[in-house]
């Protein structure tokens, strides 16, 4: 056995993050720990690696009792974890952070062409595909990440620990990481993979352990599971990985965009004539591989980013560079990808969350005038009220409206976003990956609700980078390549080949016509 943790118990105020978790990983396994958002997966692999300390159990490594008080403890005992978030220098090279805070044989001076042999042999054993040489600025996601999977193996790591590791890679990315994790394992390293994917724990994991509230539900053979009975096991509860959408008649046009342009934070083009509408009670789906222009496409509707060229309508109504309070105003709304920092004020509490955008009006506040001055008198009873039936509503698990919304798991996070969204009854729904990062119960309940705005005769706009996502809820498929367009199917019509294709550039009347580009 090549780790053992009994009786780990790990509490932060009054919440009780692991309860006698009894933990154990065979020597060179893939061994898959699932579970909800909140479950306690990475506060104990945080334990494991000496990020936190353990107010109760033990830790063996190879059936020798280890004291794990810090990373560098965990380093000395050959653990590596690779987190979900990256730290990595963005100007420095690959070898440049590799060898980031390890001291040099020759003293005063960084003996870099060694480590770069070191790298380049360490690349080859595991197949990382790594250049020692490039700026990590360079990179892509996926090379960024096997970045820092190589510097845990630099530093002697032959069990390592990865945190939602498919979280911020594409899907192209996703199966060029899978091909990376076998070959690492048939190298020798025993890996545990944190994950709430059910589909990722079959495809690669030889064991699995279920966590729950803090404790483990079961450890079994991946061969002996199936995802449908992991869910409940991670939920507590029957999911459904499936869904059934109600036939719906499209009515009039909600959002037109008539040849969209524009710029990316680097001044680059982002949108390059883009076209594209949704109507009422239809969902289109956006889909394309990271980085395409997916995110400007959405900030654009919402002014959140100049438009160059083109005209966006909602409505009938044009809104190009209006301000955004005027689109809100126009019944739509907008679910940013990144929740934290850009759909919430982390330190407000939830109820003042659930109330930013519409904040300065009925029935959440009167206006003043004192003093030539404008300000308004805020309503507390509506907002409690408001908060309390929305966190009510959309299950958002939390100690009460009055908490700061930092403490929030990523799953209640996302539906806090969607509760406010919601809450004003829009029109025109934007939803930009709004199920990325999520566990399994969190994603269910955020498709769920996207189908429903569609049966409630409302447009959304689905902009996801999960083509299974894209495939499962949407009647329209837009495929969206360098700030183009490369052709719109009917879901009917749609076939992930051909969807493949476009994603990689090839325009769908080329296709059609039998000819590549």
């Amino acid at each position: 056995m090549h780790l053992r943790m009994e009786g780990i118990t790990k509490r932060f105020g009054p919440t009780l993050a692991n309860d006698s978790i009894d933990f154990q990983v065979r020597q060179g396994e893939v061994h898959a720990l699932l579970g909800e958002n909140g479950a306690g997966k990475t506060t104990l692999m945080n334990i494991l690696f000496g990020l936190y300390q353990a107010d109760e159990g033990e830790i063996y490594i190879r059936g020798k009792k280890v004291e794990v008080r810090s990373p560098h403890n965990a380093i000395e005992s050959g653990i590596g974890m690779v987190h979900q978030h990256f730290l990595l220098v963005p100007p420095f090279t690959v070898t440049e952070n590799v060898i980031l805070g390890l001291p040099s044989p020759k003293r005063l001076a960084l003996d870099v062409r060694s480590a770069e042999r070191r790298i380049r042999e360490l690349s080859e054993e595991y197949g990382l595909e790594v250049d020692p040489q490039a700026r990590v600025w360079q990179l892509t996601v996926g090379a960024q990440q096997r970045v820092e999977i190589m510097k845990a193996f630099y530093r002697g790591a032959d069990l390592l620990i990865l945190d939602e590791p498919t979280a911020v890679l594409t899907p192209q990315e996703v199966e060029e990481f899978f091909v990376f994790l076998r070959k690492m394992n048939e190298s020798g390293a025993t890996i545990i993979f944190i994950t709430h994917k059910l589909d990722e724990v079959m495809m690669v994991s030889d064991r699995v352990t279920v966590l729950r509230d803090g404790r483990v539900v079961n450890t079994l053979e991946t061969s002996e599971t199936n995802p449908r009975e992991l869910g409940k096991m991670m939920v507590g509860r029957e999911v459904f990985l499936e869904f059934d959408k109600l036939p719906t008649e499209p009515g009039e046009e909600t959002l037109r965009i008539e040849n969209l342009k524009v710029r990316d934070d680097r001044g680059l083009e982002a949108l390059k004539g883009v076209s594209l509408w949704v109507r009422e009670g239809e969902l289109l789906g956006v889909a394309g591989v990271d980085g395409n222009g997916q995110q400007e496409l959405a900030e654009a509707i919402f002014s959140l980013r100049k438009i160059e060229g083109g005209q966006v309508y909602i409505g009938g109504i044009e809104t190009t560079n209006a301000p955004t309070r005027e689109i809100l105003c126009a019944e739509a709304a907008y679910i940013p990808a990144d929740r934290l920092r850009a759909g919430l004020v982390p330190d407000f509490s939830i109820a003042e969350n659930c109330i930013l955008g519409y904040h300065d009006g009925a029935p959440f506040a009167r206006s003043l005038l004192r003093l030539d001055r404008s300000g308004w008198l805020q309503n507390l009873r509506a907002i409690d009220s408001h908060a309390q039936a929305l966190v009510k509503d959309f299950d958002i698990r939390t100690v009460g409206h009055t908490a700061r919304t930092r403490t929030l798991s990523g799953g209640n996070l996302q539906k806090l976003v969607l509760a406010r969204a919601l809450s004003c009854n829009p029109k025109l729904l934007v939803a930009l990956n709004p199920t990325r990062g999520l566990d399994v119960g969190s994603t269910e309940f955020i498709r769920q609700q996207l189908l429903l705005q569609r049966e409630q005769r409302r447009a959304v706009l689905l902009i996801s980078v999960d083509l299974d996502e894209i495939l499962a809820l949407c009647d329209r498929i837009a495929v969206l390549h360098r700030g183009q367009i490369m052709g719109i199917v009917s879901r009917d019509e749609a076939d992930v080949e051909e969807l493949g294709l476009m994603m990689a550039g090839t325009l769908r009347q080329n296709l059609l016509q039998g000819t590549e580009v």
